[in-house]
């Protein structure tokens, strides 16, 4: 399962406890394999956004600050649903590059850091309200999941992983995405969104069937199971 994703982005956090809590019900668990991937829903924000999050959804979407906020509050009330903490008026916005060059960081060490360092830097924008785009607070975060201080602090200064995030982001790209979340499993189904867990479970399903298909099957697609 390959999940693309920006920690600025209040859906993916969303998906994330959603695909989590289908995972917990998948009879096949254990042989899931999860990566993340890097995608930058604004790849021209300022390393740390002025203005409040109200303001800057108003003048996003041409309504008042007042509109703006109580869409914020509701997205709130939709994460509290899923157990998550949000207080996304008080969200310090900015650059994600870097946030995602530290994932990859994450990732060469093994999937548990991977994914630990993914759930990090959700927690400490949407949950912490910590500014995204500071190094200061991307080191606090790496080290919190077990990284060296010395390599995050060599990579936040460098271009190191630079070149992984492009690729992610091409591979979205290529892949038809348009928007995140965006799950995509063995490269075959794909699940936009952040859906229901049913939703996540029957696609699981679904996937660990096409993997196992029955001696008679051959080469027939059957009840749509070939279907993206």
């Amino acid at each position: 399962m390959e999940i693309w994703s920006d920690v600025v982005c209040p859906w993916c956090y969303i998906g994330k406890r959603r695909f989590e809590a289908a995972l917990a019900r998948f009879e096949h668990a254990d042989e899931v394999e999860v990566r993340w991937r890097s995608y930058e829903l604004d790849p021209q924000a300022p390393q740390r956004r002025s203005g409040t999050m109200g303001e800057h959804i108003a003048a996003k979407y041409g309504m008042r600050v007042d509109q703006a906020n109580e869409r914020l509050e509701q997205m709130n009330r939709l994460a509290a649903a899923e157990g998550l903490v949000y207080d996304l008026a008080h969200t310090q916005g900015g650059n994600t590059f870097d946030a995602h060059r530290l994932a990859h960081l994450g990732w060469t060490k093994d999937a548990d850091t991977g994914v630990a360092i993914e759930e990090a830097l959700f927690r400490t924008y949407f949950t912490e309200l910590k500014p995204i785009g500071d190094h200061d607070v991307l080191t606090e975060a790496g080290v919190g999941v077990g990284l060296s201080r010395q390599e995050v602090a060599e990579v936040l200064a460098s271009g190191r992983f630079a070149d992984d995030v492009r690729h992610d982001e091409r591979e979205a790209a290529a892949l038809g995405c348009t928007g995140v979340p965006f799950f995509v499993i063995d490269r075959g189904l794909a699940v936009p969104g952040a859906q229901d867990p049913d939703v996540f479970l029957a696609t699981l399903r679904r996937a660990r069937e096409r993997s196992s298909p029955s001696p008679d099957a051959g080469n027939a697609c059957t009840d749509g199971a070939c279907a993206v």
